[in-house]
Parts: structure tokens; sequence; C-alpha cells
């Protein structure tokens, strides 16, 4: 028996029993649907971490202040002084790995324009942090190391701090109170979004750190030193080169535990995929559940066609049709279910994507690779769980079943 028969055959009892035929292929299509937006939601919260992880900046390494142990009590990052400008300048001129370097000097302090006011992160660093975290000026420009050097009031606004204090205002040129400290703005970053732990980076206050160092905080030490290493592929070795070149001007004994921290943008997207994948495992299980539920109503409703089929399955084998011919026309009914069903499905699934990017404002990505998954998953639902009633219909003994009432 032909692809042609069996269609033919299929589709006249599909006529037959419309809504029956209707509720399995949606049972499917729920199933299918489910699957094609949770793949979608995997993948756009894959391209949202590559995004954060590209948003911290090219290959970046982070050297922050350690901690150190005073009457056998650890106070955590940041508890010592001894990162210093001497430090940054070992490593830029002796270690070739690394092509970008800037020094941070940190604190949030109230910012106020006229009558508007915010909190913010001021960061203290060198015009090279823009190079080492990739971003652009949108507005103006930038201070210089000359300005660096003579701890200039000059100040860059990230784009929450300029709609905070400026609204639709153009910010170039206008004075910013830091503390009693008067900063003239002299550029605008552009947007760079949330980071990977969910931050907001545009809520940012650039300044020379020698600013920050002396007029804001008062101390003479580094609280980070940023570095941009050549390629992700030098990162490890640039890491282990700069970890032995501190320990040595340190003076830290061998074995003895470093007062300061390395870490890299990896270490925290890392973290961040781990959640996810749980998360899309979860939406995952669910998605397969749905299916499997769709898949147990196909096998029932084609159990309940081959019991009204019975007289006409006499009437096949009775004229000629092998038991072959019977299980292969019942599996094929199935998976033409099952098609169907996951056609609407994938249907449902990319309105599903659309809605949640809408609503939620979360990204999806629907790939080409997700269609096709879904299309497979749809004929192994259809073999899976149309072959037990194909196989039971291709087993009924053509006499038993000639007898059968109509």
């Amino acid at each position: 028996m032909n692809i042609v028969q069996m269609n033919r055959i299929a589709f006249r009892a599909f006529g037959r029993n419309k809504l029956r035929a209707g509720l399995a292929m949606l049972g499917i299509a729920i199933g299918i649907g489910a699957v094609v937006a949770m793949v979608a939601l995997g993948e756009g919260a894959s391209n949202r971490i590559r995004d954060r992880i590209a948003s911290y900046g090219a290959n970046v390494i982070w050297i922050e202040a350690g901690s150190v142990n005073r009457a056998g009590v650890r106070t955590g990052s940041f508890g010592t002084k001894t990162l210093v400008e001497a430090d940054l300048e070992a490593i830029r001129t002796q270690i070739s790995l690394v092509t970008f370097i800037s020094p941070q000097v940190d604190t949030n302090v109230q910012l106020i324009f006229r009558n508007q006011n915010w909190r913010s992160r001021v960061c203290g660093a060198s015009p090279e942090y823009l190079d080492v975290k990739q971003w652009d000026v949108v507005k103006g420009g930038t201070f210089t190391e000359d300005d660096v050097r003579s701890f200039a009031n000059f100040c860059v606004l990230g784009q929450t701090v300029w709609h905070k204090l400026f609204e639709d205002e153009d910010p170039i040129g206008q004075t910013i109170r830091v503390k009693n400290l008067p900063c003239r703005v002299v550029g605008v970053l552009a947007r760079k979004g949330a980071s990977a732990t969910g931050q907001d980076q545009d809520d940012l206050f650039l300044m020379p750190y020698t600013t920050v160092q002396k007029k804001i905080k008062g101390q003479t030490w580094l609280d980070d030193i940023l570095c941009s290493a050549a390629s992700a592929q030098v990162l490890d070795e640039a890491e282990r080169q700069i970890t032995e070149l501190l320990r040595q001007r340190h003076h830290i004994l061998p074995g003895a535990p470093e007062d300061f921290n390395l870490r890299h943008a990896l270490e925290i997207a890392e973290a961040v995929a781990a959640s996810v994948k749980n998360m899309n495992l979860l939406l995952a299980s669910i998605a397969v559940i749905s299916l499997l539920v769709g898949g147990i109503g196909i096998m029932n409703i084609m159990l309940v066609s081959v019991t009204e089929r019975t007289h006409e399955i006499g009437i096949r084998m009775s004229v000629g049709a092998r038991p072959f011919d019977v299980r292969q026309q019942f599996l094929w009914e199935s998976i033409i279910v099952c098609l169907v069903g996951g056609l609407v499905g994938i249907l449902i699934g990319v309105i599903a994507s659309r809605v949640i990017t809408n609503t939620l404002e979360w990204p999806v990505r629907v790939s080409p690779s997700a269609i096709l998954l879904a299309f497979g998953f749809s004929a192994t639902v259809g073999l899976f769980f149309g072959f037990y009633p194909a196989f039971k219909a291709s087993r009924l003994d053509p006499i038993d079943a000639l007898r059968h009432e109509v």
C-alpha cells in the first residue's frame, strides 16, 4: 500500500471524527508549543549571558584588594591597603599579555544638580578604563591623563545618572556637586545595560581616580585594578603572571595567602549560566510532561479508533491486506496527527515567545534547530504512542473482526 492510499484512508477516518482528531492534535500542539517556547527562552537566556560577558569588556581581569587577618578575624575583600599605583605600573611594564590597565577607586555618594539629586556609584579611574570596558562616549569627551595628574574636577556620566539628574537637558559643561565638590560634566557614556548579576552598569559617575582618592575618599591606595588581556586564550597565563608579580612585590611568603583577589567576568557569567541552566531544565521538564500527556491522549484515541474500525480492519484483511499493512496504516495516522499538531504547536510556540518578549521584556530566540527539534519530537511521539494501537490492530483475527458489530 502506497502513501497516497494511506493518506486517503487516514483523512477519511479523521473526517468521520473531526472533533476527536482535532482534540488529539491540540494535545500535541500544546506540548510542542511548550517545547518550542522553552527552548526559545533558554536560547534567549544564553544570548543574554553572552551579551553580559561582552558588556564587562574584552577579557577583563579584575584585581581587587584582598582581606587581612586581624587577631584571628579576616576582614574580607577590600580589607587591605597594599594595592597601590606602583603595582599598576609594574603590571603595565612587566606583563606583556596585558593590553589596557586602569586603577579603580570607588564609593557611593549623593549627586546634586539644582533641585535634583541621585545616589550613585562614583568610580575613579584613568582614561584607559573605557578601553578596558570597551565603552564608548556618545556626548562630549572624557578626561585625560593630564586631568588625572592635576586632580581635575571633571566627570563623565552613565546614562542612568544623566537621565535622573538632567532628564532631557544636555549635561555637557554643567556642574554637579559630589558631596561639597563641584564637578564639571565633560561627557556621557553609551548605554551598557544590566550586568550578568543584574546591576545597572549605567548608574555610574566616572572621575579621575586621583580626584576620588584625594578629594572624596581621602586615601592613597587603590580599591581595584582592571586589566584587559590580549585574548581569551591568554587569560589564565596573564592571571598567573600577575599573581606572581604581586606576591613578589607585596613580599608574600610561599604558602601564605594573597592580600589581593583576582577575578574575571567569566567566573560571574558561569555562575549565572549555572542558575539559568537549572531554570531551563525545570522548564524543559514541564514541557516534556505536557508532550507526554499529549502522547497518551494520542494512544487513547488511536485505541478507540481501532475498536470502532474493527469491522473495517476485518474487511481489509479478508481481501488481502497483511498485518504489516494494517500496522503501517495506523502508525501513519498517528504520525499525521502528531505532525499536524506539531505544525500548530510550532506556531503556538513562536507566538508565545513573542508575547513573552513583549510583556516581560525577556529576550527569546526561536532558532531553526528548535523547529527541527519540535518536528523530531512530533514524529517520535507519533511512532512511540501509535505503535501499540497499530500493533493491536494488526493482531486482530479477520473472522472475529468481520463478526464485530459496526
